[in-house]
């Protein structure tokens, strides 16, 4: 099961997806002051902690670390989504609820999730397709 990250570790996990390379705390630290006040020794446990529980790596350089994300942001919403569901005792009706709060930008967006993930691929895949609508013949056994 994976545990929502807190209002801090969110707003540092989103720098951290979002720069997409090695952060260093004073990086992030500079970042999140333009928007609180906030110590050096805050951000390096909340880093660490992340770096615990496993959504960071780090490397040292010098004596400081440079941490970078395990996995990505959409990994990690599909994760907590699939938790969420996983929590239902009618998981059809769930998704049915959920469909009915999407957005149609949303929805689309499934759409095309679902045909890039080929969830629903071809129930027959080695019947060929009927390359002679009209007349119902069907390819010999060369054309396959």
């Amino acid at each position: 099961m994976v545990r929502q990250l807190g209002e801090l570790e969110n707003d540092i996990m989103t720098r951290v997806w979002q720069w997409n390379r090695p952060v260093t705390v004073r990086e992030v630290l500079q970042d999140l002051q333009s928007e609180r006040d906030i110590a050096y020794t805050t951000v390096m446990t909340v880093l660490d902690k992340l770096y615990r529980k496993g959504w960071l790596r780090r490397e040292q350089v010098g004596r400081a670390y440079r941490y970078e994300p395990v996995s990505s942001r959409e990994a990690y919403t599909a994760a907590l989504m699939n938790d969420a569901w996983a929590t239902s005792d009618n998981p059809a009706a769930a998704l049915v609820h959920f469909f009915g709060l999407m957005s149609p930008e949303q929805r689309e967006a499934l759409r095309d999730a679902l045909r890039v993930a080929a969830v629903f691929p071809d129930p027959e895949p080695d019947r060929l397709p009927d390359p002679h609508p009209d007349t119902g013949e069907t390819p010999g056994p060369s054309a396959r």
